[in-house]
């Protein structure tokens, strides 16, 4: 009898520890689901968020946060009775703070009869100086096969560094095209030099980015057009599609991991045989904090010419680092860093240049930026490219300095 009272208590014992830590259990995967709720939120996804909102206030029905979330998104979506039911019942159960019902008074007033798209646009005009507009070569003469062996070429001043001041003028423009974050872009870049008008360029894309939510995995695809001119002339004409799936990592703190793959077509429409596809894929870890982001990334490329392109086909390795961080008030500082390798399969140009063409080049960019209000800023940037090849007539150095103005609105 004595046995049978001792086991009692103890298979009660145990089997509240298995019951709380089921409950445990519960309540770590309803925080999960709540926190792709919300970065469902951060995406745009309003209609993912809602459904996920719906299942965190299925299994606890208090979640404070999961409704005032829910009823929202369901304002936002312009289910008007849905949000005034969800208001109600965060009133009645819950006795918001003031600071709450503000919120919920200043959506009401906003209106809940209609999705409204929202849109973003951003205008910034620049002036800038480069030190080697037309990528000038720092070799005063280059080598030839010929017939009776290696010759040595002086070079003409055509393709020596060329230094000009420039004005350049970018306009982007972001709108949502539906409730669940899929939205359409547009981008434009001018710039003009003062004197070497050879150079001048302009470039106009185009395209649609949508995200996709599968349990703990996130999926972007996106797909852009884009016009390239040069000295005045259509000059080249780009396509591409890509796709970013973002895996449920048990990584430490803020720190995120992606994959992402794309396919680019280029197309010259003033140089012969340099039409190519582009295959490409990526790995980014990011990490975020409230004054502070940093990035970084690997990418391996191939380079398929689509006719007889010098060199022929090539592959590459693409390596970037970012760091961005508020310096001191609103003002912030961006440094970046990438470095992007060709090479080649085959010589570059058989009996003149007889090379498998090797190329590295490094950018180093650093960028301060200081608010003049909540929609305007200045922009300082300085950038260095050192362009490193085997073969010395396509090497290159290059400097460029520029301030721009910056504006951001609805």
């Amino acid at each position: 009898m004595k046995l049978r009272s001792f086991r009692l208590p103890v298979a009660l014992l145990l089997c509240a520890l298995a019951f709380s830590a089921r409950a445990q259990d519960g309540a770590e995967d309803t925080q999960l689901l709540y926190r792709q709720a919300l970065q469902s939120i951060a995406e745009g996804r309003k209609s993912d968020a809602s459904e996920t909102l719906m299942r965190v206030i299925e299994r606890e029905p208090l979640h404070a946060g999961a409704w005032l979330d829910l009823a929202l998104i369901q304002c936002a979506l312009g289910h008007q009775a849905e949000a005034e039911r969800l208001f109600n019942n965060i009133r009645e159960r819950f006795n918001p703070p003031p600071g709450i019902l503000d919120l919920i008074n200043e959506a009401r007033a906003g209106g809940c009869a209609s999705w409204h798209p929202q849109g973003q646009a951003s205008v910034s005009f620049g002036r800038g100086q480069d030190q080697n507009v037309n990528q000038g070569t720092r070799s005063n003469s280059y080598s030839a096969s010929t017939l009776s062996g290696e010759v040595e070429l002086p070079l003409t001043d055509d393709f020596k560094p060329k230094h000009d001041q420039y004005s350049v003028l970018t306009a982007d423009y972001l709108r949502d095209l539906t409730p669940n974050g899929t939205t359409g872009f547009m981008q434009f870049q001018g710039r003009r030099y003062d004197r070497l008008n050879a150079y001048d360029s302009a470039s106009l894309f185009g395209g649609v980015d949508t995200p996709w939510r599968y349990g703990s995995w996130t999926l972007h695809g996106s797909a852009s057009l884009g016009l390239i001119t040069l000295g005045g002339q259509l000059y080249q004409r780009q396509a591409q599609v890509q796709a970013r799936l973002g895996p449920p990592l048990p990584l430490p703190g803020s720190m995120q991991f992606s994959l992402s793959t794309g396919l680019s077509r280029v197309e010259y429409l003033t140089l012969s045989n340099f039409n190519a596809n582009t295959a490409e894929v990526r790995g980014l870890f990011s990490y975020r904090l409230d004054d502070t982001s940093a990035s970084a990334s690997v990418s391996l490329l191939d380079d398929r010419a689509a006719t007889a392109r010098p060199g022929g086909n090539r592959h590459g390795l693409l390596a970037t680092a970012q760091w961005r961080s508020r310096l001191f008030g609103d003002a912030s500082g961006e440094l970046a860093y990438s470095r992007q390798s060709w090479y080649g399969a085959g010589a570059y140009s058989p009996g003149i240049i007889d090379q498998t063409r090797e190329q590295v080049t490094h950018i180093v960019r650093a960028t301060f930026t200081y608010p003049l209000n909540t929609t305007q800023s200045l922009q300082l940037e300085a950038r260095q490219v050192r362009n490193k090849e085997n073969i010395a007539i396509f090497q290159y150095n290059d400097r460029q300095l520029q301030l721009s103005w910056q504006w951001q609105g609805l």
